[in-house]
């Protein structure tokens, strides 16, 4: 009925914005780290305030999925970030695969399958975002050149 349905998308709404605000903070203290790697402009290494916030580095994020969610649709954005999500997950598990068996917490099959479930999971969506993702990761890999090869030794 309307009233079920009501709640249920109150409930999806609000589901929607933690995650926004989860990834929102996640990104945002990876740039802060990229700052203060030399990955990224030393303004993004800046934290300010009582709170310790990076708030350069939150601003550039929110501007960025601001941008992405402008250039498509929400769909879009959506897919584009599952497809980056899988990536790092399945980049995760790839690493615990390689960890000697004296440190791992779990047994190896775990992350083998979780490997596996990760790029499952991807080949599922669209060959669009794939080639959008990929075009991602090279400006990224090209940025990085260029922004070190830019700055003094």
């Amino acid at each position: 009925g309307a009233p079920l349905g009501t709640i249920v998308s109150v409930c999806a709404i609000t589901a929607m914005i933690g995650v926004l605000l989860n990834l929102l903070l996640g990104l945002s203290r990876v740039m802060l780290a990229m700052g203060r790697r030399g990955d990224m402009p030393a303004a993004m290494a800046n934290i300010t305030g009582p709170s310790s916030t990076p708030i350069a580095a939150v601003v550039t994020v929110a501007c960025i999925i601001a941008g992405l969610v402008l250039i498509g649709d929400l769909m879009f954005a959506w897919t584009l970030s599952a497809l980056t999500v899988l990536g790092y997950y399945g980049i995760t598990n790839l690493a615990a695969l390689r960890l000697p068996a004296h440190e791992r917490r779990f047994p190896a099959w775990t992350a083998g399958a979780g490997l596996v479930l990760c790029i499952a999971a991807a080949c599922s969506l669209p060959l669009q975002i794939w080639w959008i993702g990929g075009c991602i990761l090279l400006a990224g890999y090209a940025w990085r050149f260029l922004f070190r090869l830019s700055r003094p030794i």
